[in-house]
């Protein structure tokens, strides 16, 4: 990351001295007015002058007396003397020196050039040297400010690397409004994200062990029993059957949400069928199940709704709420079941009079292996609901839960004619 830096911090202030280059140079050259020359020149000559003059009207000691008295005001070096040669006086003037013709004397006024070196002589450079310096402290400040962010992204990578989901950044861009504060946020998101998958994987994992260990305990037992008495052979073979049966569903619904959450990136096997006749057939075979329990289910489904969609799925899907809905409802009571379809979207709702569940659980039951606080136990695994929503997601529609006023639980499927993107959809109920 320091390399980084350096190479923002170089580009930046290679730009600003590259700018003040070019800005002294347009000032010292194509301007071509160096005032700070000009006004020592001035200077000079003012004080040749002025002592020319001295010395030309009030004579030799006025003029060595002007010179002593005014070294702090005229420029030093400031000399007087006189010269043997007849024609000296008729040499012109110079930028550094007068002759002055008196009393039938030349005298030579000189005054030097300084080559010392003095703060004056870096006075025009101190505005240029002031932003040089200037511009790299800007250049050092905006390379961090631009490096910073980046150097906290880095570590939630690496801890995200490291299995540390519960990593976030989002509280270390305060003061910033922009798009890295944005890329922090969707960082975070990200990562509770992954954080929920975790969970649900390890949920999964305990939940899938509990349900398993039940049927293999009593066949255990079973195998126990059998060992000890012989004679309940048939008995126990039945037991063991249903055990193995109830195993091979679970196993069967666990393989189904297990490669629906794994190919959600997959294509889906689409072809073209009617929804609404599918759903006419799974409401048939339900409505013969319904009656031992003394349950009526009443319909207004009607029209055509031809879609393209991956049948089995979609079959599963809307079997589970079904019979999930005559499983839970009162006994007896009544299953009302009905349609909606618009050019695009086809909107299913079946409504239950069971017991319901909390508030707080609607989102919840659409979990692998939940069910609500207050759901009769009547078999199952709790994956019905899992796998429904995944089947919908998965063909861009939408499942959610609600509590009707009158009681009860009723859950709603929106399936759009053609398959969207999976995870475009809101879970929000």
């Amino acid at each position: 990351m320091p390399r980084l830096f350096w190479k923002f911090f170089t580009t930046i202030w290679l730009t600003m001295a590259a700018t003040v280059g070019v800005i002294f140079l347009l000032v010292n050259f194509l301007q071509g007015v160096p005032f700070a020359r000009e006004l020592e020149e001035e200077r000079r000559a003012i004080a040749l002058n002025l002592t020319a003059n001295v010395l030309a009207r009030d004579g030799e000691d006025a003029a060595a007396h002007f010179v002593r008295t005014s070294e702090e005001t005229l420029p030093s070096g400031l000399t007087i003397s006189k010269t043997a040669k007849a024609d000296a006086c008729a040499v012109p003037k110079t930028v550094d020196t007068r002759s002055v013709q008196k009393d039938g004397v030349c005298y030579q006024i000189s005054l030097p050039v300084q080559a010392t070196f003095t703060f004056d002589n870096i006075g025009p450079f101190i505005p240029w040297l002031a932003i040089l310096i200037s511009s790299t402290i800007s250049a050092g400040a905006l390379a961090r400010y631009l490096i910073r962010p980046v150097v906290h992204l880095r570590d939630g990578l690496s801890a995200l690397a490291h299995g540390r989901f519960d990593f976030r950044i989002g509280d270390k861009m305060a003061g910033r409004k922009d798009e890295v504060t944005a890329l922090a946020h969707d960082f975070d998101s990200s990562a509770a994200r992954l954080q929920e998958l975790q969970d649900a994987q390890q949920r999964l994992f305990h939940d899938v062990s509990h349900e398993l260990r039940s049927p293999l305990s009593r066949l255990q037992a079973a195998v126990g029993v059998l060992r000890q008495s012989p004679a309940k052979l048939g008995a126990m073979l039945d037991r063991m059957d249903r055990e193995v049966e109830r195993l091979d569903a679970l196993v069967g619904e666990v393989l189904t949400l297990a490669r629906l959450t794994a190919g959600s990136s997959r294509p889906l096997k689409t072809h073209t069928l009617d929804v609404i006749e599918l759903l006419n057939e799974i409401l048939g075979d339900a409505a013969f199940e319904a009656q031992a329990r003394e349950v009526s289910i009443t319909t207004s489904v009607e029209g055509v709704f031809r879609a393209e969609v991956e049948g089995e799925l979609i079959y599963r899907a809307l079997e589970n709420v079904v019979r999930n809905a005559v499983k839970y409802t009162a006994e007896p009571s009544r299953i009302s079941v009905s349609c909606e379809t618009t050019d695009e979207r086809l909107k299913i709702c079946v409504t239950d009079q069971g017991p319901g569940v909390r508030r707080d659980e609607l989102e919840r039951i659409f979990q692998p292996f939940s069910r609500g606080n207050e759901a009769v136990p009547r078999g199952g695994y709790g994956l019905g609901l899992a796998i429904t929503r995944q089947a919908i997601e998965r063909h861009g529609g939408r499942v959610h839960a609600s509590l009707p006023d009158a009681g009860g639980l009723a859950i709603t499927l929106e399936l759009p004619r053609k398959p969207t993107p999976y995870g475009s959809v809101d879970h929000q109920a």
